[in-house]
């Protein structure tokens, strides 16, 4: 899908195809073959395809080629109420900017609606403004991914110790968490590449090229604060994933070893019993309570009291 934009009465304008060479921005969106190739034609810009986007080195990602700054980084989109890894492409000229994506974006879409409508605006500020754009977002998806992880831990340190949940409903409820994390922190890494591709872009942009005005070049190095206190914020959310995961493993282990414990308890009140029926019934001839009266009650009440002592004894440790 191609949307041309230019600038139109004060605001930001969709244009037709018939206006694009009027346009100043670009925004392409799983593009074919012949998108591709108006955009090159109208622009003159060697546009890169999907696989030079995902190249991870730094070389591929950020160049500039006789004053065109062509950028790539990774970008977090949510599908079905899930965060997904993604890429997007920037071309920018002191004169055009083409955007290329490969999956749906609110920002980009309502990017026209929030506009700055001061003056006529230029490519390099729509660019840095869907830099801070995607920071923003960046920020947000962190913030709810903070709530949701106090959730768990109030879940798993409050809520479950408190309650008087049965234990295979505890045991499905923590592997319940356990996907959770799991979830939580795909999502961080996700972000933590968007992170660390606009902290990489910012900086370059600023040295490899003399046409960025001054405004824009202050706004730049807000946006490289920004970026910095959002990789620390990332860390934070990384170690409590990893501490709540270790804790939830450990609430685990516990429920299993509490059943091992009731096992092994059963197994030992069994063996004192069994030990006494088998005495009682071996066949020999001369066993001396065989013809007593109170032979088959002693018999059992022996074999109980055999079986609870140890119950008694355990209790008493506090082992049980």
């Amino acid at each position: 899908m191609l949307r041309a934009y230019g600038w139109r009465d004060g605001r930001l304008q969709t244009f037709s195809q018939d206006d694009a060479s009027e346009a100043i921005w670009f925004d392409l969106e799983k593009p074919s073959a012949e998108e591709y190739a108006f955009v090159t034609r109208v622009t003159g810009f060697s546009l890169p395809h999907y696989a030079d986007l995902s190249e991870i080195e730094s070389s591929s990602r950020l160049s500039v080629d006789a004053g065109v700054l062509t950028l790539s980084l990774p970008v977090v989109t949510r599908i079905a109420g899930v965060l997904e890894n993604g890429v997007c492409g920037f071309v920018l000229s002191p004169e055009r900017l083409v955007t290329l994506r490969f999956a749906p974006s609110v920002l980009f879409n309502q990017f026209t609606a929030r506009a700055p409508a001061e003056g006529v605006p230029g490519s390099v500020h729509i660019f840095v403004a869907l830099l801070e754009g995607i920071v923003d977002r960046l920020a947000d998806a962190l913030e709810k991914l903070r709530e949701e992880l106090d959730k768990l831990s109030h879940k798993i340190f409050h809520h479950r110790l408190g309650s008087r949940t049965p234990a295979r409903n505890a045991e499905r409820e923590l592997q319940r968490i356990l996907v959770t994390l799991g979830q939580d922190y795909d999502s961080i890494s996700y972000l933590r590449d968007s992170q660390l591709g606009v902290a990489r872009i910012a900086p370059y942009v600023l040295t490899a090229v003399e046409w960025i005005p001054k405004t824009l070049r202050e706004r730049l190095k807000s946006v490289q604060k920004d970026v910095s206190s959002l990789n620390e914020f990332s860390t934070h959310l990384t170690d409590k994933v990893q501490f709540l995961l270790d804790s939830t493993l450990g609430f685990i282990n516990i429920a299993q070893n509490s059943l091992i414990k009731v096992l092994t308890i059963v197994s030992i009140m069994g063996i004192p019993p069994t030990l006494i029926a088998g005495i009682y019934g071996m066949n020999f001839h001369d066993i001396p309570e065989l013809t007593w009266k109170y032979g088959y009650g002693f018999a059992w009440a022996l074999m109980i009291i055999s079986a609870v002592a140890p119950l008694v004894w355990f209790r008493k440790k506090g082992w049980i």
